[in-house]
């Protein structure tokens, strides 16, 4: 089908080395079959005959030796004059339509000739009766029988000089071989060549470069063979890709311009081929729809044309380096584009196949290494609670995590094989790498402990700013820190919510989910203080100020180490030591605020009761106090959490 596609494509000269093969080929087995009609003929008149002696020459040829042997040893007379065999009639079908072939051979490079030689095929074909048996008009013969003065015309030459199917043959015979002296065949740079001038060598070249530097990356895959021939003042080559028959590439070069004609069955390919030479002022056509009926299993293919305006040879010999580059990209392309599509989205699959092709590491590996069951295999061993079965890893990862995380997964199998390294090493790289961003997802939920604090700060910042007000004898708004720091609270509480939503999701490690919660009982300690010192009255014992001032201060150390404890944590998955032994110290720095923020509140519970106070004064002084010292009971409990979960982060 291939060359049934290029020739439709208007290219059909770089087949004719193909076709002058294919003719000389089907000259080996005509004479074959008429050496087993012959033999079959010794058979019928002589059992004695001698046996069957062709299978070797059956398998050189490519003709099934079986089924030949037995057509020999089985032949015999029903009259006289008529013999019987089992595949007759194929055979004799087989017989015209090899000489068919050499007569097609030949008009690829002689027409006239060609044509000659098919019209003495359809007449002696029509002497000989409709199937060539040589059967009388109103005459039908049985099946798989032939009569013998047939057989003797078939294989030999008139006496009379009349024309017959052996003269034929020889004919046609001779005109390939000439074909075949005149277009002789040679191998340059790897690519089979025909007639070429110095300059097409260059260019041939320049293409065959960029083939063989990345050819290493089909692996064991068929394909990539190049045709390259000068014919009608021009140079074509012609790559065998490798895939389907109507996938196919044609490469022209003329003085002042470079074209490619691409066909593909699958359109998302042949978008993606035409996107890797970005880096060239290409003008594509568009990608036509183009029915092969009758030429192959594909209903249609897709056809799109790129031309290359450039006289420049360094530009020119770059752009025919990236064409033979680009090649082995298609290989298997949609097969991987369809198992990645198992755990991305569509567009990112294909998005990685192009990442893939422009990093020259391309995804024959990935598939050589398992493919689908690798990511599976990844997927099972390093998260086996956290992404369930049938999920997608950008759902589980994120967008662009996923995507780098299998853009890694073909790299490293392009690496494993082309360093000849085992399977295993392969496997503990992706595996390693996807444990390492599944800890990453850990740390960006620290992120939302690290918010939690910062707003928790901001709001003791108010309530410290407040007090030593107070103490300085200014007036301050106390409504305004109240309604301040209900916001804030009310927007800690979203952040909780939709972080414990992605923890449900993702199935992340829980001490992550206490950890938030704790921060979170925290902020709301610490709003409701913000409530109540806005409520203070005016003239409240200055005695009471002093405690509450060291209060305020302790929950403010307290969120700042928090914030600072968790930031280093989020590092510590990273193998950064340091931050671990950073967090442990903000950790015993919120066990010292927790400390002073309880011998505070307990002065000030002291001053209530043994002094003689206003109630409502007292009332909101135990009230204030006792929020304050709870919120840092919160965070000294979430450091607690924290720093178990480094812990158990160094640990793995």
């Amino acid at each position: 089908m291939k060359s049934e596609i290029i020739e439709r494509l208007g290219q059909s000269e770089i087949l004719l080395p193909t076709l002058i093969r294919q003719g000389l080929r089907a000259n080996d087995q005509v004479k074959l079959r008429l050496a087993v009609l012959q033999a079959a003929a010794r058979r019928s008149e002589a059992a004695d005959a001698p046996p069957f002696d062709l299978a070797a020459d059956c398998s050189a040829a490519g003709i099934d030796a079986v089924a030949m042997e037995a057509l020999v040893r089985d032949a015999r007379l029903v009259t006289p004059t008529t013999l019987t065999a089992p595949g007759l009639d194929q055979l004799l079908e087989a017989i015209w339509n090899d000489v068919a072939t050499m007569a097609h051979s030949v008009s690829a490079g002689d027409h006239d000739a060609g044509e000659a030689g098919l019209a003495r095929l359809a007449a002696l074909r029509d002497s000989a009766g409709e199937n060539g048996k040589g059967e009388q008009a109103g005459k039908v013969e049985a099946a798989d029988t032939l009569a013998l003065a047939r057989i003797a015309a078939l294989g030999s030459l008139s006496a009379r000089h009349e024309d017959s199917l052996h003269r034929l043959v020889m004919d046609l015979h001779k005109a390939l071989n000439q074909l075949a002296a005149t277009h002789a065949e040679e191998t340059f740079a790897g690519a089979n060549v025909f007639g070429l001038t110095a300059e097409d060598r260059i260019d041939v070249a320049a293409f065959m470069k960029g083939v063989d530097a990345t050819r290493k990356l089909k692996f064991d895959h068929p394909g990539l063979g190049t045709n390259a021939m000068r014919g009608e003042g021009r140079l074509v080559i012609q790559n065998d890709i490798g895939e389907t028959e109507a996938h196919v590439v044609v490469i022209t070069v003329e003085p002042a311009e470079i074209s490619i004609t691409y066909t593909d069955v699958h359109l998302d390919r042949a978008r993606f081929f035409s996107n890797l030479f970005d880096g060239f002022a290409m003008n594509w056509s568009g990608l036509e729809r183009k029915d092969a009926q009758g030429i192959g299993d594909e209903a249609a293919f897709y056809l799109t044309t790129g031309r290359f305006a450039e006289k420049d040879p360094a530009r020119r010999g770059a752009f025919l380096e990236t064409i033979g580059a680009s090649l082995v990209f298609l290989i298997d392309w949609n097969k991987a584009r369809k198992l990645l599509r198992t755990w991305v989205s569509k567009s990112d699959a294909s998005q990685i196949l192009d990442w893939a092709a422009r990093h020259r590491f391309g995804h024959r590996a990935f598939l050589e290494l398992g493919g689908g069951d690798l990511l599976a295999s990844a997927v099972r061993n390093a998260t086996p609670s956290r992404i369930g079965f049938g999920e997608r890893l950008d759902h589980a990862l994120g967008r662009e995590a996923a995507l780098e995380f299998l853009e890694n997964v073909l790299r490293v199998s392009a690496e494993t094989l082309l360093a000849g390294a085992t399977v295993r090493l392969a496997r503990d790289r992706i595996e390693a790498d996807l444990m390492r961003r599944m800890r990453s997802i850990d740390s960006a939920l620290l992120g939302v402990v690290v918010r939690q604090a910062g707003l928790a700060r901001d709001i003791a910042d108010g309530i410290a700013h407040l007090i030593a007000a107070r103490r300085a004898g200014w007036k301050v708004d106390g409504d305004h820190l109240a309604e301040r720091a209900r916001h804030i609270e009310l927007k800690a509480d979203r952040i909780a919510v939709a972080a414990r939503g992605e923890i449900a999701r993702l199935g992340v490690d829980r001490s992550i989910e206490r950890l938030i919660d704790r921060v979170e009982e925290s902020i709301d300690e610490i709003e409701q203080a913000a409530f109540v010192a806005s409520l203070l009255p005016d003239d409240l014992s200055p005695d009471f100020l002093a405690p509450l001032g060291e209060l305020g201060a302790a929950v403010v150390a307290s969120a700042q180490a928090m914030a600072a404890g968790t930031a280093a944590a989020m590092d510590v998955p990273q193998g950064h030591r340091v931050d671990s032994e950073d967090t442990f110290e903000a950790c015993m720095r919120l066990g010292e605020s927790e400390h002073l923020a309880d011998v505070a509140e307990r002065r000030l519970t002291a001053l209530v009761l043994r002094d003689g106070h206003d109630l409502r004064a007292s009332l909101a002084v135990l009230e204030l106090g006792r929020a304050l010292e709870r919120a840092t009971d919160h965070l000294s409990g979430a450091g607690l959490l924290l720093r178990d979960h480094v812990l158990a982060d160094l640990s793995r």
